[in-house]
């Protein structure tokens, strides 16, 4: 008898049908013969209501309350989907974060679970349970209830999978990892399998299919990864460890972010310490910086351009004059239309020209890059948003066809 976790994301429990066909999932796989536990995130569409009515109330919602807020369409989720199962003749419970004690830190709307105690499932399951558990939440040391970020329940799937020594299955709107998002390359091809650095990389530059921190712990527990749709029975994409067939593909997936800014502060003094006042005041923030780029000092001064999630602009742009205020520095740029477009494959290490090639394909579309970024296994460049479509696609022909 296996012990699976199933997600299930807001499109596949979009509605009543749909989470009646959740249901039938779930009591399948356990009359298989497995143990299920179950996370589900609120119904589509939900949360987004739910943050516009936080914004509308006010500028600048309170962590504590934003989150206390957001966290409500999972509970009407899984109250559902307990009862659409016993409704089947199936029994299960549903569980919130909390009641799980799913622990985190207090970095509200970004928290980062610390511990799961898993005993309250253990106890259900022996009793042939079906245990659903509310995805995107946990709670901190001081009884707050903390949200995951978006993608949560993801990372909450995983976690439980890890904590439970489970499989993993994340059940979303489309049938597996494509070699880029059908939307823009109508030809883009299904992955069977991709390693977890591969997928590491394509979560953390824009693609949609899995939350970067769900991958992150995937790969940490060596937690075995489905990504499968609720919609129909096929087959989907297993993350899983690399191996040598992996490496014969130069680039695995072409990936572009939308949702990225950049902020330059021009003219900072060119001696130790300057860079780092800048980003342990945006790290206090708890804001990712991505991209750095620091050009050649001229007359003892620098430029220093960084990218960040567009979403955190706002304060990363007030942190950013602050600081540069304080240590003397010119003026602070910014810019939101911007994208991110990447190439990623496991093959990169032992190919040479890849660079090439792509700044040939990108230029021959007469797309300018303003930044560049690189690891073993993945080349970025930032381009203009209106563009970002277009060098995808160009990309997917000239390394995918």
């Amino acid at each position: 008898m296996a012990l699976i976790v199933q997600k299930y994301g807001g499109t596949s429990v979009g509605d009543v049908d749909r989470i009646r066909n959740v249901a039938k999932r779930v009591l399948k796989t356990q009359a298989a013969g497995h143990q299920v536990v179950v996370v589900v995130s609120a119904m589509s569409g939900e949360t987004n209501r739910l943050v516009d009515l936080a914004n509308k109330i006010s500028k600048d919602p309170d962590g504590r309350e934003y989150d206390q807020l957001v966290s409500t369409g999972e509970q009407v989720t899984i109250a559902l989907l307990a009862l659409a199962i016993r409704d089947l003749g199936g029994q299960a419970r549903s569980f919130l974060g909390h009641q799980v004690r799913i622990t985190t830190d207090s970095a509200f709307s970004k928290a980062r679970i610390k511990s799961i105690d898993a005993s309250v499932i253990h106890d259900d399951l022996a009793k042939n349970h079906v245990v659903v558990v509310a995805g995107f939440q946990g709670i901190d040391p001081e009884g707050n209830i903390t949200t995951l970020g978006r993608g949560g329940s993801d990372t909450t799937a995983v976690a439980l999978a890890a904590a439970l020594k489970a499989d993993c299955e994340i059940y979303t709107d489309v049938d597996g990892v494509y070699t880029a998002d059908p939307r823009v390359v109508p030809n883009a091809k299904k992955l069977d399998k991709i390693s977890y650095e591969e997928m590491l990389e394509l979560a953390s530059l824009g693609a949609k299919v899995l939350q970067i921190r769900s991958v992150e712990m995937a790969m940490k527990y060596k937690v075995p990864l489905w990504v499968k749709t609720s919609f129909e029975e096929v087959e989907g994409t297993v993350v899983t460890t690399e191996d040598k067939d992996m490496e014969k593909i130069v680039v695995s997936g072409v990936s572009a972010d939308k949702n990225e800014a950049k902020i330059a502060v021009r003219r900072l003094a060119d001696r130790p310490g300057i860079a780092s006042q800048l980003f342990e005041s945006l790290a206090g923030a708890n804001i990712n910086v991505d991209m750095i780029i620091q050009n050649v000092s001229e007359d003892g001064f620098t430029d220093l351009t960084f990218t960040i999630p567009k979403t955190d602009l706002k304060n990363a742009l007030r942190l950013a004059e602050s600081v540069g205020k304080e240590i003397g520095a010119g003026k602070v740029e910014s810019a939101d239309n911007i994208a991110k477009v990447s190439i990623v494959g496991v093959g990169m290490r032992s190919h040479s020209g890849v660079a090439a090639k792509m700044f040939t394909t990108l230029a021959q579309e007469k797309i300018n890059i303003q930044m560049i970024s690189t690891s073993e296994i993945k080349i970025s460049v930032v381009v203009d948003d209106k563009q970002a479509d277009a060098a995808v696609k160009a990309l997917h022909k000239a390394f995918i066809g």
